[in-house]
C-alpha cells in the first residue's frame, strides 16, 4: 500500500464569492518538473482518496490536489440546484485555480473518474500551458459508463441485485439496505483493497455527509444515474485534444477496458495502461505500478 506524505502547503483560491481549497506537495517555484494537477471524481467526492498521488512529489514533481466546489474543505452550497452545478462551473473553477497558483503556463493534468470528464473538457479547449493529460479510470460518455456499470451489476449475487432494484423502484435509495447492496459492487469494481484504506472510507463518508453535488449531477449510486450530467459525452470532440495523453484503468474497473477504447481511438497518439489486479482505484490497489506508469509518461512530456 502507498506511503502517504504529511500534508503539504494548504490554501484557498477565491472563486467568485466562494473558496476552493487546495494542497500543494513539492515546490512550484523550483523550476523542475512541471506540476501535476489532480482532479477528483464524483462529481461530489473529495481529494482524500487520491492522496497516493502525492508520492510523485517524493520523486521531485509538484502535485496539486484540491476539493472541487461544494465538497470537502471548499465552500458547500447545499441549497443550490442543477442549474448551478454544471460542467462549465467546474471548468471555470479549474481555470481559476491555475491562475491563482500561477502555473497556467506549464502543467500536467490527471483526471480520475468524473475528474476525467472534467479534464477532457479542459483539454478540448486546447489551453496553451497544458503539457500532457492523464485520463484515469474514466470514459468518453456517461451513458456508455452507466451501460458498462450495469453490465457488471448483472454479475452480482441475485439477492443483491434484487435489493438494488427494489429500492430503485420504490425511490428508497437512501435506505441503509440499498447502501449495503451498493457496497458489494463497490468492493468488486471500485476498490478491491481489504480493508479499504481510511482515505477511501473518508471519501465515501464525505459524500454521505453532504451529497448535494453527487445526487444532483450523478444520482444515488454509480449505476443508477439520474442526475443532470447523465447525458454527458465528449465523443465527436476528442479529436480536439492535441496534447500527449495516457489512458489508465484497472482490469476490474467499473470504467471497463471497453470504455477506454473510445478514448484511445479518439485521441491521436494516446497511450494505454491497464493494471491487471486493479479496479477503479489502482493508485491504492497497485500503487507502485500506477505511479511508475504516470511518472514515466509525465517525464517524457515536461
Amino acid at each position: 500500500m502507498a506511503t502517504l506524505r504529511q500534508a503539504g502547503t494548504e490554501g484557498y483560491a477565491a472563486f467568485e464569492e466562494h473558496q476552493t481549497w487546495y494542497r500543494v506537495d513539492g515546490d512550484l517555484e523550483a523550476g523542475g518538473p512541471a506540476p501535476l494537477v489532480v482532479l477528483h471524481g464524483g462529481p461530489g467526492a473529495v481529494h482524500d482518496y487520491l492522496l497516493p498521488l502525492t508520492g510523485l512529489a517524493e520523486r521531485g514533481r509538484p502535485v496539486v490536489l484540491y476539493d472541487q466546489l461544494g465538497n470537502g474543505n471548499s465552500t458547500h452550497l447545499p441549497d443550490r440546484g442543477a442549474d448551478f452545478w454544471t460542467v462549465e462551473l467546474f471548468v471555470a473553477e479549474l481555470d481559476n485555480l491555475l491562475r491563482h497558483l500561477g502555473i497556467g503556463q506549464r502543467y500536467h493534468l490527471l483526471g480520475q473518474s468524473w475528474g476525467g470528464f472534467l479534464a477532457q473538457e479542459h483539454a478540448i479547449r486546447q489551453p496553451a500551458g497544458l503539457r500532457s493529460l492523464v485520463l484515469s479510470n474514466t470514459a468518453a460518455s456517461f451513458p456508455a459508463f452507466v451501460a458498462e456499470a450495469n453490465r457488471l451489476r448483472a454479475g452480482l449475487p441475485p439477492d443483491v441485485e434484487a435489493t438494488l432494484r427494489r429500492h430503485e423502484a420504490a425511490g428508497t435509495t437512501d435506505d441503509p439496505e440499498y447502501g449495503a447492496a451498493c457496497e458489494v459492487f463497490y468492493r468488486r469494481h471500485v476498490c478491491r483493497c481489504d480493508p479499504w484504506p481510511e482515505e477511501v472510507t473518508r471519501t465515501f463518508a464525505a459524500i454521505e455527509a453532504d451529497p448535494t453535488v453527487y445526487h444532483t449531477m450523478n444520482g444515488p449510486s454509480e449505476f443508477h444515474v439520474i442526475g443532470s450530467i447523465k447525458d454527458w459525452s465528449s465523443q465527436g470532440r476528442l479529436g480536439r485534444i492535441t496534447v500527449p495523453t495516457l489512458v489508465v484503468s484497472g482490469r476490474h474497473d467499473e470504467a471497463t477496458p471497453v470504455l477506454q477504447e473510445a478514448l484511445v481511438k479518439g485521441i491521436a497518439g494516446a497511450e494505454q495502461e491497464i493494471l491487471e489486479e486493479s479496479s477503479h482505484m489502482p493508485f491504492w490497489e497497485e500503487p507502485q505500478r500506477y505511479l511508475d506508469a504516470v511518472e514515466r509518461f509525465l517525464a517524457r512530456h515536461d
